[in-house]
């Protein structure tokens, strides 16, 4: 290399092969083609399996302080809600057991007043409890069919409940099933009691939305929103105080005399599985007297009357 010249070419040890476009240019196709072979033809599935197979000890190992971390925190937000359960279960039961004394004393009195005034014991209502099966399959009626029949003491008519409230009543009747009849079908009627006002009504479903109406109530019918409505009990089939609805929507029209109430009914159909069947109030009363046969006012033929018998003689 003659003095003074400056060669523009890098000797040969510090050559680094093709340029880096050239370089770019052929991983960018390599990379093309083994996608395109992967998706084709899984070509690269194997390795990828044999890989991940390798590497699945390093994948746990290094996983291990993340699922500590969160298995910590787990553990205290459980212990931390188990202890706010705990409370809040204490607290209930608590209420209960104050609910349970004041109920346990007006039992007693219920019984002291009943014998003083010479009044038969209460009703007991039997129950038998019993799984929902499916609904029924007419898409025009709320109903479904329990596992419970008259083998096992279902009878027609019985009231089915669970403990939000009345969900229906029996309306057939098989040897091992037994079909429920809901509240908000188009076809039910029960009598309420409004428990604020001592006013009783009647309860009538299918208008939609699974709702519940209160019929042949006047326009000036002391009915709120939110009033809780429950069985009257004068109807021999539905034990008194279960639960039926609470009041939804009150529209008074001034052109017409009644009012059209809303219900919501307590108990919702929806995701119930067991129900309990109480035996019909009705079965319980004692038999009503017969009738008085009645008088035969004709005379038969050939009698005399007994005036007239006194006035011939």
């Amino acid at each position: 290399m003659p003095l003074g010249t400056l060669e523009r070419t890098p000797p040969p040890f510090f050559r680094q092969g093709p340029s880096a476009a050239t370089r770019l240019l052929f991983f960018a196709a390599l990379a093309l083609f083994l996608m395109v072979a992967d998706a084709r033809f899984t070509v690269v599935a194997p390795l990828r399996h044999a890989m991940a197979t390798a590497l699945m000890p390093l994948q746990g190992l290094a996983a291990l302080p993340v699922q500590w971390l969160r298995g910590g925190a787990g553990y205290f937000d459980g212990l931390g809600a188990a202890q706010r359960a705990e409370r809040e279960a204490r607290e209930a039961l608590a209420r209960q057991s104050q609910q349970a004394q004041r109920a346990a004393q007006l039992e007693r009195d219920n019984a002291t007043l009943r014998a003083l005034l010479d009044l038969g014991p209460g009703l007991e209502a039997r129950s038998l409890a019993a799984e929902v099966l499916y609904e029924a399959a007419d898409p025009f009626s709320r109903k479904f069919v329990i596992g419970r029949g008259s083998r096992q003491g279902v009878a027609l008519g019985s009231p089915v409940i669970n403990p939000a409230g009345v969900l229906g009543q029996v309306t057939r009747v098989y040897g091992q099933i037994a079909e429920v009849t809901l509240l908000s079908d188009k076809d039910a009627a029960i009598p309420v009691l409004n428990p604020r006002t001592a006013q009783r009504a009647a309860a009538f479903g299918g208008i939609g939305g699974g709702l519940m109406e209160l019929r042949f109530t006047s326009a000036n019918a002391d009915v709120r929103v939110g009033d809780s409505l429950v069985t009257s009990g004068l109807d021999g089939v539905y034990p008194a105080g279960l639960p039926v609805a609470t009041v939804h929507a009150v529209e008074r029209r001034a052109e017409s005399g009644f009012a059209r109430v809303t219900l919501m009914p307590s108990a919702a159909p929806d995701g119930v599985r067991f129900v309990l069947v109480l035996e019909p109030v009705g079965a319980q009363l004692p038999d009503r007297p017969a009738p008085p046969p009645a008088a035969n006012t004709r005379e038969p033929r050939g009698s005399a009357r007994p005036s007239a018998r006194k006035a011939s003689s």
